[in-house]
């Protein structure tokens, strides 16, 4: 049983290697490379906190907790035209973008970073702005 558990613990390493959470330091840096950003959180919490400037607003999961997936990936192709490119996201406190970010990779997607902590923890309570 223990080698089972071993054994997919692996996997499941190899599964999500191409999904990164980085500083917000590393995620500037992506950011001034030109990398599509990707802000997943609400209406209401862009209007609080502000996004990180740069960022598309696409809500991914809603305030009850489902997600429209047909428009997000509707969405996302608009922005993201080969699975190559570099996709950062972030959300308030990257709970979400771990969900997402390990289904981008599970899709194929090769350079998914997420921001550790999100924008409140991980950018925000760090004194980076963010614009409305």
């Amino acid at each position: 049983m223990k080698k089972i558990l071993l054994v997919l613990s692996l996997l499941s390493v190899s599964l999500f290697a191409d999904f990164q959470t980085v500083d917000a330091k590393e995620f500037e840096k992506l950011m001034a490379k030109g990398y599509t950003t990707i802000d997943i959180r609400t209406p209401g919490e862009w209007k609080q906190t502000g996004i990180i400037k740069g960022a598309h607003k696409m809500m991914f999961f809603t305030p009850k907790g489902d997600a429209d997936l047909a428009e997000w990936f509707f969405n996302l192709g608009r922005l993201i035209k080969d699975k190559n490119e570099p996709i950062l996201i972030y959300c308030a406190h990257a709970n979400r973008t771990k969900s997402l970010g390990q289904g981008l990779v599970q899709m194929g997607f090769k350079n998914v970073y997420e921001l550790k902590g999100g924008i409140e923890n991980g950018w925000i309570k760090l004194g980076k702005k963010t614009v409305k």
